[in-house]
Formats: structure tokens, sequence, C-alpha cells
């Protein structure tokens, strides 16, 4: 992005010199500050990109402003067609963000409340009366995380080859299959926290319910309209790929190449479309409008923003990481941060939007990385360095290798690596002899030993979030 300053003046005169020197000063002071600031991340985003590691769109703003946006790559493979900033990506479990808000704007036009059981609504879900609309919100309902994971189990076939109208199932098809085989509660509601697909696709019905429209036209009306999100739309089976669209690939192990998704992802798969976890499909554009909006009351009143930005708490005080659709952290150097990633099919989703100091990060991947510099452009935005890297010892080197669940470490050339399958391997670099850390991505690997001195497992530290992963015998 190119910036020009003009300036039109006549003849100087003596006296007035230093003032146009100061000035000059004042005006590019801030843009030479910012370049200082952009250079390093659009080399090293170049970097990533030349390494095929990155194939999507980039921006950043401060104060709404944008002070970077760029697209790396292709969108479409046949074609040769480039990305461009309006190009239309599917935003995965970003998408939550949009299925809350719509749930906040029924509240506050008297429709429902958030405290409400959500048999209110959805009568049908009897075995499921102690749980809120509010647990459904903040992942605290204790319901059966993703419909996927019991897919190859008997009641989920019984259903299928029984009562599925079509090939695809629906969020209708989801309230039924509940109803009928009624899968236990994994905990008691509000007394844990777990992520959790299947809540928000019930909340999607609730939206159908309670406003009388489709999930797609609701938020059409409500929100993407309003907000002129004009290259944004929610994906259906019966969907045409719009202009702009970005088509998705992923990463061949075995071919060592990136591939369409339709090509990989199992066409079996009769639960992959259901509305209000993941089907919105938007452009880096449309969601710095959307960044925007939630800093005024355009489609919710202050108080509403308020608790949509707060974590949730559960029963015994303990204060969760997320609020209404949002991850939700407190910085030390950032100060407060909401932010959410998305991965599905070929698709990595990334955006930042931190509170303090309005500045906003969004990334939106067709290549399945799922690999977010996030931490080394903050770094350099706010001017912090990477943290002191060290040598290890072989011997060091040697117990950090392993696998941790999918996670496998190994060392070439005294160098080490860290790769998941589907992803290319990414280098690390020592911090410490039980503490790794990704120079290129937000990604920090915390390792702990047990009382015999033998590394048991490791921290994945990323996002703000942080997984444990055993170590495999």
């Amino acid at each position: 992005m190119r910036t020009s300053y003009y300036f039109q003046c006549s003849i100087l005169k003596p006296p007035k010199i230093k003032f146009i020197v100061l000035l000059i000063f004042l005006v590019y002071a801030p843009m030479t500050f910012s370049q200082n600031r952009i250079r390093p991340i659009d080399s090293l985003l170049t970097v990533i990109h030349n390494e095929g590691k990155l194939n999507g769109n980039v921006l950043i703003a401060e104060k709404g402003q944008i002070i970077y946006n760029r697209s790396f790559g292709l969108a479409n493979k046949i074609t040769k067609e480039k990305l461009n900033e309006n190009s239309v990506f599917g935003l995965a479990s970003v998408s939550k963000q949009f299925t809350a808000m719509a749930i906040v704007i029924l509240k506050e036009q008297g429709k429902l409340n958030f405290d409400d059981k959500i048999t209110k609504y959805l009568p049908e879900l009897s075995a499921y009366d102690n749980i809120s609309v509010r647990n459904l919100l903040n992942h605290t309902s204790g319901l059966i995380p993703d419909i996927n994971l019991l897919k190859d189990t008997k009641e989920v076939k019984e259903y299928l080859s029984t009562k599925l109208i079509g090939n695809t199932a629906s969020n209708k098809d989801l309230v039924a299959f509940l109803s009928i085989y009624k899968p236990k509660l994994r905990f008691a509601p509000n007394t844990k926290w777990e992520y959790c697909n299947t809540g928000y696709m019930l909340l999607a019905s609730i939206i159908e319910k309670v406003s009388g429209q489709t999930y797609p036209e609701y938020l059409q009306k409500a929100i993407f309209r309003p907000l002129e999100m004009n290259n944004t739309y929610v994906y259906s089976p019966t969907s045409v790929p719009k202009k702009n669209h970005a088509y998705d690939y992923i990463y061949s192990d075995g071919l060592k190449k990136y591939l369409p998704a339709d090509s990989i992802i199992d066409k079996n798969n009769v639960f992959a479309v259901l509305h209000g976890g993941g089907s919105i499909y938007s452009s880096v554009i449309d969601l710095l409008k959307w960044d925007r909006a939630l800093y005024t009351d355009k489609l919710v009143s202050a108080s509403s923003l308020k608790e949509i930005f707060e974590p949730a708490i559960l029963n015994d005080k303990t204060k969760t990481a997320y609020g209404f659709g949002w991850l939700i952290q407190q910085d030390p150097n950032y100060g407060k941060i909401a932010f959410h990633d998305g991965a599905n099919r070929g698709y990595s989703t990334f955006i930042v939007r931190e509170l303090d100091n309005d500045k906003t990060i969004i990334i939106l991947e067709n290549y399945s990385s799922g690999l977010f510099p996030i931490d080394v452009i903050n770094r350099n935005l706010y001017n912090i360095p990477l943290p002191r890297e060290i040598k290890l010892s072989q011997k060091q080197i040697r117990e950090l290798e392993g696998s941790y669940g999918d996670l496998r470490i190994w060392s070439e050339n005294e160098k080490l690596f860290g790769q998941v399958p589907g992803q290319k391997a990414v280098p690390l670099f020592a911090e410490n002899e039980l503490s790794l850390f990704a120079k290129v991505y937000d990604l920090r690997l915390k390792f702990e030993k047990n009382n015999q001195g033998k590394i048991t497992c490791l921290f994945i530290i990323k996002g703000g979030n942080k997984t444990m992963l055993e170590k495999r015998k």
C-alpha cells in the first residue's frame, strides 16, 4: 500500500523555515516509524510465502486505518487467478462470532434471554432442559463437542439410513438426532469449559425459530447488509461460488503438494455443512468493516458489546477464556485481546482485535497451513524483540525429540523441527532446555519432566491457547 503526501507552498521566507522543517518532521516521522515496523513484517511474510507456507490475504489496521494489506498467491490453481483484497474465503470457526452476534441482537429486541433454557425454543430437546442459551454461547453446555465424533456410531448410521431426507444433513437433522438418541452430557452445564461446535449449531436453530427466517437470511438482514459486507454470505450445499472465490487446497504428505480440497475431503460426510459453527465466507475488507462496527452501536448497545467480550464464569467462580464467539486474553504486552481462529477443509483463518490499543490483524488462507505469524507481527508492531535463542547440547536435543500426540519433533544437523500431519515442518529454536519457539509463527512449546527427570509431555502455546500433549512411548 502506497501513501502519498502532497504539499503546496509559496516561496519560503526565512522566519518560516524552522516551522516548515518541524511540520515535515511531524508528517513524515509517523510514516517512517510505520514503515520501519511494516517492512520486516512484509519481508517475513514474503519468505513464508516463497517457502510455500502462506497462500492468502493479510490485513493489519490501527484505529481502523489499514497499514498493511497484501495478497499472497493464487485463488485458483487451474485458472491461475490471483488473490486480491476482495477474495472470499471460508471462515470456518471465525463464523461463530456472527452467530453469537445474531443471538445478542435478538436479545436486545426482547425476543430471547441469554439465561433462557434451550427447551423454550427447541422443546424436542427435553433431555437437555438444564442447558441455557448462555451455555451454548460460551461453550459450557456439556454437549458432545462435534457431531462428527459420532458419525461412525450405530445410532448415527441408523438415523442416516432411516430418517435423513436428501444427501446432506441439516440443522434440523442435528436437533432431531439429539432428541431421539439423547447422547449423554460430558459434564453438567457451567461446571467446565469445552469447545463445542454442536452448541453453535443449536444456536443457529434458535435464531431460525425466534426470527422466523433462515439462518442465512437473518444474518444477511441483521448483520451483513447493515454493515455493507457485500462479499460475505452463508454457504450451503447449493451455493454457487461467487466472483473472487478463493478455492481451497489441502497439502498431501504423500504427493508433497497441495491438492484441491474437493479431491481429498470425505464426500460421504453428510454433516459437513451445518450452520452456526463455521459456514460463513468473507473477505479481509469485509472483516475490517465488522471489526469497526464492534466499536460502535451500529448493531447492539455498548452494554451488550461489553458482555460479548467478557469471559464466562463457571459455577465454581473459575473464569474461562471465552466470551460470546470470541476467545478473550489479557496479554502483558498487548492488553486485552479478543480473537478466534478457524480451520476447515483447506481454509485457515484468524482474526485478532487488540481492544486496548485498537489494532486489528486478519489472516485468511486457502492453503491449509494453520500457522499464523501473529506473534511476529505483534512484536514488530510493538517493537518487542524475540526471545533470546540459546544452543542446546546433543543430549538436550535428544531428550526433546519424539512424538507428542500428532506432533513429531526431530532434529537434522543439530537443528530442531516440528510437524503435524498435513502441514509442513516448522523450524524450532531453544529459549532454554525445556522451551522452544518458532520465529515466524505464534508458537511456543513448553516441556515438562517427571520426578525421574524424563520428559512426559509438552504444552503448545499458540494464539493465547494452551494445549497439553503427552509424549508417546
